[in-house]
């Protein structure tokens, strides 16, 4: 009898991947509850290297709950949550496990000495919990983060209103750096059949967050010809944003850091590239007033009006910047701070111009299925620019920390090689590969991100 990883690899059909033992343990990218006080004291935050507390190795299968899937992860995909868990940042990953473990016998299960990490995942489906209905082994499924309580009220109207709303694989345990993962049924979407394992897997976190936070009720809620200002256009949150602000008739102005980003945000087809270096924005920001003041002007220069929309994630740096640019009556939409969550702005022009800011954390269960129906339709395409074994996914992981890559970094878990798991050819043809391998392309023209050692 094959095990399961060979029968998963080769496509075996539902009946046999039941055959097939589960197995006690399985390999996995972990952190180590040994490593918390690592970096105490370390500054700045980029000699945090995560490679030091990112493992590869074995790990004990969980137990199933009735409610939940085991998914055989065929790629994954690197977020920025991957490294704040890492660094043990803001606080240690360990200290959400021990508090989630609080609240029953399944949930106990999570709160280990270790924490199977990470948030995008494709795979295919092997186990079902015995309260599952509506997806069984074979089933080919990407997995949305949010981890939703179901049972709470507030969930019927939005999951991500619920007190026990978590990050998969950030909050929780059994994420998706390993050749299995364990998520709720709730978290499945279908997997787009005109993409490759790799390219489905690096989507769902960064798109579902982007379209939550600009065409969701939940959000900004753009209409045709608003001028939205996205911050880091070239990464995993900022190139899907430039998409759906071109898909909703929107006029999208990117921020870069670089000639090169700028190169592929016009590829892209952003309507405004702007290097943030061009403006004298550096890393922490300037208090003066110079750079929002530089940057508005550039913008109503180009496009004669301000922004409707500021699409935040980057924090501490732009925050301010944020805030002052957009125009009366308009609206910064925030999702995390990844330069840092300790914001600073005058709040006269918050208040007096009648801004408004909108909080804003992943996507419900509505919500991603209908980011994925824009993946499934090709009016979105994936973001990937690079792709590392699960075994370098430390290396891939620093990348991210250092800003060293464009749009998505993937990983390939049990998909042996890239390009596998391609199920529709003739929508992927009519898609053009031009557009599907937009960033890798362009990665390999420049020679590709690389971390540093």
């Amino acid at each position: 009898m094959a095990s399961l990883i060979e029968a998963v690899q080769h496509g075996a059909d539902p009946a046999e991947l039941m055959a097939c033992k589960v197995p006690e343990s399985y390999r996995a990218v972990h952190l180590r509850r040994e490593d918390e006080q690592l970096f105490r004291g370390t500054e700045p935050r980029g000699d945090k290297d995560v490679r030091r507390t990112l493992h590869v190795g074995e790990v004990p299968m969980p137990e199933l709950a009735p409610d939940e899937v085991l998914v055989a992860v065929m790629a994954s995909a690197v977020n920025y949550n991957t490294v704040w868990s890492a660094m043990y940042e803001p606080i240690s990953t360990f200290r959400f496990l021990k508090q989630f473990a609080r609240q029953d016998r399944w949930t106990a299960r999570h709160d280990r000495d270790y924490q199977v990490v990470g948030s995008d995942a494709a795979g295919v489906v092997v186990r079902t919990g015995s309260a599952v209905r509506h997806w069984s082994p074979g089933d080919h499924v990407v997995v949305n983060p949010p981890y939703i309580d179901e049972q709470d009220p507030v969930s019927q109207r939005d999951g991500m209103m619920t007190n026990g709303m978590l990050a998969w694989g950030f909050e929780t345990n059994f994420g998706a750096f390993g050749d299995f993962a364990v998520v709720r049924a709730t978290q499945l979407v279908p997997k787009p059949p005109h993409l490759s394992w790799e390219e489905a897997a690096c989507n769902t976190l960064c798109l579902g967050t982007s379209y939550r936070m600009l065409i969701s009720d939940n959000g900004a809620r753009i209409k045709a010809g608003d001028i939205v200002l996205i911050w880091g256009a070239a990464g995993g949150l900022g190139s899907y944003a430039v998409q759906l602000v071109r898909q909703a008739g929107g006029i999208a102005v990117g921020v870069v850091s670089s000639p090169g980003k700028a190169d592929l945000m016009d590829r892209l087809g952003c309507h405004l590239v702007i290097d943030r270096n061009s403006v004298g924005l550096g890393d922490d920001g300037d208090d003066s007033g110079s750079v929002w003041k530089a940057l508005g002007s550039l913008i109503r220069k180009e496009l004669g009006e301000d922004p409707h929309v500021a699409f935040e994630h980057v924090g501490k740096a732009t925050f301010e910047t944020s805030v002052n640019v957009v125009r009366r009556g308009g609206t910064v939409v925030t999702c995390g701070s990844s330069s840092g969550y300790q914001h600073a702005y005058d709040n006269r022009y918050l208040w007096m111009k009648l801004k408004r800011i909108v909080g804003s954390h992943g996507a419900n269960v509505d919500e991603a299925w209908e980011a994925n129906r824009l993946m499934r339709l090709g009016m979105v395409v994936p973001t990937l620019s690079r792709v590392y074994t699960l075994d370098e996914a430390p290396e891939a992981t620093r990348s991210v920390q250092l800003n060293a890559h464009e749009g998505k970094v993937g990983l390939l878990n049990l998909a042996t090689a890239e390009g596998q798991g391609v199920a529709d050819h003739g929508l992927r043809a009519q898609i053009g590969e031009d557009r599907l391998r937009l960033f890798r392309d362009h990665a390999a023209a420049s020679g590709g991100p690389v971390a540093s050692r």
